[in-house]
């Protein structure tokens, strides 16, 4: 019996695409890509901007421009992958972000450094929900599934890092230009990939129109929010042009979901976010986002500008919570699927990483990394990895095949989104908290090393700050997870589509 059951395991799922494997290797290749993005280019800024005069003023519209276009055109891209097909949307996404690459790389003046990163953000748009909605309608099979999202998971949640090292390997050794150019080669491997070995299920293209409204609503909407979180770490979250970006993203998103509940074909049907177990996990995943981009601020900071590592070291030293992650996406999470509830994986993983951020509370002027900074980032990595996976998994199962887009886009929507609250809200909190800590002790020093110690010192009361904020945050994201998430645990055949909210027939379009 038990060499029979070993044959039935091997057996592909009835209809599954015999070349899936090699299709997931391509897809993976893709979204490091973007995810390498986030963080590579971060390294970088200092050098290329003294290299193409940006003034200290316009610097952030380096990462601000991209942001902009990836996070506003996230649920258009999306749709647009559901309408046009994914394979076609993926290619495409791939074409446009090498060529925008390679324009950042050749940028001679900084218009161009901002029009390249706005391109790289509208095709990276395209591309990052097409990849995860083809890993979604191509590995149906419970067990499949948990081995493919562990993949994607690692990548999604150890890419930042990666992009650290990577970024400061280029940056130091060859030219920050190649901090894109990078990309290029990328990219190439991957269209001839999807050239050759993705196909997707011809049931899976949704023959519906464009919502033109929708669209207009959300890409305005999501850009106010995302252009008020970027300026409010810039400037003040009072300031005049912040609040009008806050409230305009507000009536913009409200509008948007009243048109969406009445119009025929929504660009985002309301069906994909008010299902429980998505709208949970959505929301788990977005606070958990938060928190970790917080925390890959301040402990860059906190390693290159108060114990001095190179960025070299700096990535380097984020290794750990890189083989965290992997371990727990592509170990742990696909082990556990079929045997644990969802809400019992991503609960514990995120408890887990709280437990982490816990650890990192602690640092001070000369905390060991062996002690403090080592098992805190294992345990970040060990948790965050396993939710990456069991959410990626759970927000893109049981959907129809013709939303896997838009639902996928969503994921990226939520990571995007905490990605630009994390960095401004956590930011903001941390300088005050440093301010504050500063202004109470500086009246009696008079000493210059003791006042740039004191300086210092405050500058790391300020990370912990922040820090005790991004454990709350993701304690909070394993309490969502354990109260909101309800779904059973995977077994055998999982087919798109199966979901409680999604069994209602699709509605027959009037021509």
């Amino acid at each position: 019996m038990t060499s029979q059951n070993a044959a039935l395991d091997k057996t592909p799922p009835l209809g599954a695409d015999p070349r899936r494997w090699q299709a997931l290797f391509y897809i993976a290749l893709a979204q490091l890509m973007v995810v390498l993005d986030g963080t590579i280019v971060n390294i970088a800024l200092p050098t290329a901007q003294e290299d193409l005069g940006i003034s200290a003023g316009n610097r952030q519209w380096v990462i601000t421009a991209y942001a902009l276009a990836f996070g506003g055109l996230l649920l258009f891209g999306g749709r647009i992958a559901d309408l046009w097909g994914r394979q076609r949307t993926f290619i495409t996404g791939l074409v446009g972000f090498a060529v925008a690459s390679g324009l950042g790389g050749a940028a001679q003046n900084e218009l161009m450094m901002f029009g390249a990163r706005a391109l790289q953000g509208v095709f990276g748009a395209l591309l990052a929900p097409a990849a995860l909605s083809l890993l979604t309608v191509m590995f149906t099979d419970a067990k499949e599934r948990a081995k493919a999202f562990g993949v994607f998971g690692a990548i999604s949640g150890a890419g930042a890092a990666v992009g650290l090292l990577l970024g400061g390997a280029l940056t130091e050794y060859l030219d920050w230009r190649w901090t894109f150019y990078v990309n290029v080669p990328f990219a190439v491997l991957a269209i001839v990939g999807a050239v050759t070995v993705i196909r997707e299920p011809a049931e899976a293209r949704n023959r519906s129109t464009l919502d033109v409204p929708g669209v207009l609503l959300a890409t305005l909407g999501l850009v106010a929010l995302v252009y008020g979180f970027s300026r409010a770490e810039h400037e003040d979250w009072t300031e005049t042009w912040t609040v009008a970006s806050f409230v305009a993203s507000a009536v913009l998103l409200i509008t948007f979901v009243l048109v969406e509940s009445r119009v025929k074909a929504p660009l985002l049907p309301l069906r994909v976010i008010t299902d429980r177990n998505r709208g949970g996990t959505y929301l788990a995943f977005g606070l958990s986002v938060i928190a970790m981009f917080g925390l890959f601020l301040f402990l860059t900071l906190y390693l290159q500008m108060i114990r001095g590592y190179s960025p070299v070291e700096t990535g380097v030293a984020f290794l750990p919570m890189v083989v965290g992650m992997v371990i727990g996406s592509t170990q742990i999470a696909p082990r556990l699927t079929t045997r644990l509830a969802p809400r019992y994986l991503m609960g514990s993983g995120l408890a887990v990483a709280a437990l982490g951020m816990l650890w990192l509370t602690q640092l001070d002027l000369d905390s060991s990394y062996a002690a403090v900074i080592l098992p805190a980032q294992l345990l970040l990595g060990l948790g965050m990895g396993t939710n990456f996976m069991a959410g990626m998994s759970l927000a893109t199962s049981g959907v129809r095949p013709t939303d896997a887009g838009v639902a996928s886009a969503m994921v990226n929507t939520a990571q995007q989104i905490g990605g630009a609250i994390g960095t401004a809200l956590l930011n903001t909190i941390a300088a005050s908290a440093s301010s504050s800590y500063l202004a109470s002790r500086i009246a009696g020093t008079s000493n210059e090393a003791e006042q740039l110690r004191l300086g210092l010192e405050s500058e790391v009361h300020g990370y912990s700050v922040a820090i005790w904020w991004a454990f709350a945050i993701v304690a909070a994201a394993s309490v969502i997870a354990f109260t909101l998430i309800n779904a059973p645990r995977s077994q055998g055949q999982m087919v798109a589509g199966d979901g409680e909210a999604d069994q209602q027939p699709a509605p027959v379009m009037a021509h």
